[in-house]
């Protein structure tokens, strides 16, 4: 794995230790990213189920001003922070260790907002819609955002929940990538 494109264009990035995260393919991360930017005029990303951070940090090295990444795994964690190292973002890099609805409360509480939102949970999990619609509740999203979902291609997410819709769902063998817009509601 590595740092596809940007200011840490080839560095090399690790994988956690173990079995228990799937780390996104650089083919994958590659296609992603020519389909959501390819790069950024700023802004501020948040990598939910973060495991190695690998997202997160591809969006600071295409020019997002900063990125918050979650991840529950204490292993996660520490390779997020090496990874962020590496790339030299750790500057603009918030890691925290904690289970992905309490960090969304506790990013709330703060009042912190987004452009963009990575959530790439086990695939035993099927509640992105859950977190994105959290999200939405409490003001959480920039209008115009987008969140980019991972997840079994064998699942289909609804093309349209709360303010977001649809915008590309790309197979890559058994993941599927699927990116939504987010429009906040007009007030009436």
């Amino acid at each position: 794995m590595r740092v596809i494109s940007g200011s840490a264009k080839g560095r090399p990035l690790k994988a956690v230790p173990g079995t228990g995260t799937r780390p996104t393919t650089d083919k994958v991360k590659e296609a992603l990213f020519s389909m959501i930017g390819p790069y950024f005029d700023g802004g501020e990303a948040l990598d939910l189920f973060a495991g190695s951070g690998g997202l997160g940090i591809e969006a600071l090295s295409r020019g997002m001003n900063r990125a918050v990444f979650v991840d529950s795994d204490r292993k996660a964690v520490e390779t997020v922070r090496d990874n962020a190292k590496a790339a030299k973002v750790e500057g603009a890099a918030e890691i925290y260790r904690n289970e992905a609805m309490l960090a969304l409360k506790a990013l709330a509480k703060r009042g912190r907002t987004f452009d963009l939102v990575f959530l790439d949970p086990p695939y035993r999990m099927k509640d992105v819609p859950d977190y994105l619609l959290y999200m939405e509740e409490h003001g959480m999203l920039r209008d115009g955002a987008t969140a980019v979902a991972e997840h079994e291609a064998s699942h289909a997410y609804p093309e349209a929940f709360g303010g977001f819709a649809l915008r590309r769902r790309a197979d890559y063998g058994d993941t599927a990538v699927s990116i939504y817009s987010y429009q906040k509601e007009m007030e009436s």
